[in-house]
């Protein structure tokens, strides 16, 4: 049986695993591991982006990756307020077309002011999508998992609701799971968890729950062997997917034998 993808905007994607691109050893670990994740889609902060298009070194991840295989999702990591991401999703665009992708008008939303804990601004991520739908944008908001902020940004336009399930890079798993229930049920776009899986068990949980998909990158970058940690997250997000089709079983107070208790012989 095949399991069918899902839509951001209007684009099609089979994988429901999507990887981002920083931490990693080497060049062609980050390679080996997207490749090993069979992910369709990835995600690169637009100011590495500009540092590695001014870069006189042989080999940068913007020339390495086969981009007629695999999406470009920029990022506008770094950005204290709406006005800085704003700049950062029109530089996204522009390198998107330059790596032929023309129709590419996605971009991940990232509005964090906070140094320590890098949680989302509500209201400068609010008032970037604004402004960025209305120009065309495909923007995909990272957020704090606050189910009212979710419906407020689906009304607004935006193509998907990218909950935390705990602080960036911190491993934490899945400390917000109510309110994600709580934005995958209300929600009629693509829910993405993003941030603080640490684990391919804490993946299919993720999509167990409903998710349309999981996005990491630490979990993979810092593992000690990063293409294996990308295969297992995959499995872990297909597992979670197809157990989330299939239904579990309800829950019980008391036991319930699986043997027979009658006619047997003694």
């Amino acid at each position: 049986m095949k399991i069918s993808g899902f839509k951001i905007g209007n684009k099609q994607f089979e994988s429901r695993l999507i990887l981002g691109t920083g931490k990693y050893p080497s060049l062609n670990e980050a390679i080996e591991s997207i490749n090993a994740s069979k992910t369709e889609m990835v995600t690169v902060a637009i100011r590495r982006l500009q540092k590695e298009a001014s870069s006189t070194q042989e080999k940068t991840l913007l020339q390495t990756l086969d981009w007629k295989k695999l999406w470009l999702l920029p990022n506008t990591a770094g950005s204290k307020t709406a006005e800085d991401a704003i700049r950062m999703a029109l530089l996204g665009r522009e390198f998107a077309k330059s790596i032929g992708q023309e129709d590419n008008n996605f971009v991940k939303l990232e509005v964090i002011p906070d140094p320590k804990y890098l949680l989302p601004d509500p209201l400068g991520t609010l008032k970037a999508a604004q402004f960025l739908v209305k120009r065309g944008f495909t923007v995909l908001p990272y957020i704090n998992a606050d189910p009212i902020l979710a419906s407020h940004l689906e009304d607004i336009g935006c193509a998907t609701l990218m909950p935390l399930g705990s602080p960036i890079g911190s491993g934490q798993g899945l400390k917000n799971s109510h309110n994600i229930n709580i934005i995958i049920e209300n929600s009629k776009i693509p829910v993405i968890v993003d941030a603080g899986i640490r684990t391919p068990s804490q993946a299919s949980e993720v999509m167990e729950m409903g998710a349309s998909a999981v996005l990491l990158n630490t979990a993979v970058a810092k593992s000690s062997n990063p293409s294996w940690m990308a295969q297992a997250m995959a499995k872990g997000v297909e597992g979670g997917h197809l157990a989330y089709l299939a239904g579990s079983m309800s829950t019980t107070l008391y036991a319930k034998p699986s043997s027979p208790s009658t006619g047997l012989f003694l």
